[in-house]
């Protein structure tokens, strides 16, 4: 039997992308692979419509990565809108309840704010893609649903006040992965007495990535009508970019041989825990390694070839 031929150009590398407001997750990966006309790709970790920010797109073998981008921590910009708590817990949804705000100084929501920095419980919203039974919570929401969810433990590395006014807090906040800024506004609107949610979220890092070297999929479109395919490779990462502040280590080629078949092996001065980004001694990214109790480095994601 033939195999099936792949349609679509076989490109690897990683595009920062500034996903506009108004567009999900899903719709714009497959305008982006439509415009690269590529193989294979897949984004990692949804932004939600109401939310801009960055994207990152995998492309070819740089999905295989997606999973670590996943885990990374996040880091984001956002506008809570106090005395209103919405079904939706964004701007989204409709009002379920008004309440006034209180007068308060910097100080005073400083204050609040400093209770929900570090290791917090968080209960995920019912808007949410985590599965109940196999069915995803917002699909029960949209029917009108309600189920216990339980509790999880994210952390918030800062919360930072960057300006308030009498019924909006805009603030800064890094936190790790599974955290959900709508649950963290109702929250904060609860603790301060009036409820709350997210009127505006824009996504500004995750994990080594940054604001500074997003692509706004305008820029995408034009070059694309130019069928300047060049022009649009030259904007994508390497793949090993996603790894960039993980700790390196290199290896022989007699050494890179037996790793690529699977074996774990000896390297010196590498290090004592953790995960490892592995290349050849000609700087060739060969993947992913963690090192084991022993001090050896086993293989956990390899490639084919890198670019």
């Amino acid at each position: 039997m033939n195999r099936r031929v792949k349609r679509g150009r076989n490109i690897q590398g990683i595009l920062l992308l500034d996903k506009p407001i108004g567009m999900g997750s899903n719709e714009v990966l497959q305008v982006v692979r439509r415009l690269y006309h590529a193989q294979k790709a897949g984004h990692t970790g949804s932004l939600d419509q109401l939310a801009s920010g960055l994207l990152p797109i995998c492309m070819g073998e740089a999905t295989k990565l997606s999973g670590f981008l996943l885990n990374a921590d996040k880091r984001y910009r956002a506008v809570f809108r106090l005395g209103e708590k919405t079904t939706t817990g964004d701007a989204e949804g409709e009002v379920l309840e008004s309440r006034p705000v209180s007068s308060m100084t910097r100080t005073d929501l400083e204050r609040v704010l400093a209770g929900f920095q570090g290791k917090i419980e968080q209960i995920p919203p019912m808007h949410s893609a985590i599965k109940h039974k196999g069915q995803r919570l917002y699909r029960l929401a949209q029917r009108g649903m309600v189920v216990e969810r339980a509790p999880r433990t994210i952390t918030i590395h800062a919360l930072q006040l960057l300006g308030f006014g009498k019924n909006t807090m805009d603030l800064d906040i890094h936190c790790s992965k599974g955290t959900y800024i709508r649950t963290l506004a109702e929250d904060v609107g609860e603790a301060l007495g009036c409820g709350g949610h997210v009127l505006a979220l824009r996504r500004t890092e995750s994990g080594p990535f940054r604001e500074a070297d997003m692509v706004t999929l305008d820029r995408l479109r034009e070059l694309a009508k130019q069928e300047d395919f060049p022009a649009l490779d030259t904007l994508l990462l390497p793949m090993d970019a996603a790894l960039s502040d993980w700790p390196r280590v290199n290896l022989s080629e007699d050494v890179a041989y037996y790793l690529t078949k699977g074996q774990a092996v000896l390297i010196p001065h590498a290090p004592t825990h953790g995960q490892v980004r592995i290349y050849s001694t000609h700087g060739r990214f060969l993947g992913v390694g963690e090192i084991l109790d022993d001090g050896r480095v086993a293989p956990r994601r390899l490639f084919a070839k890198s670019p």
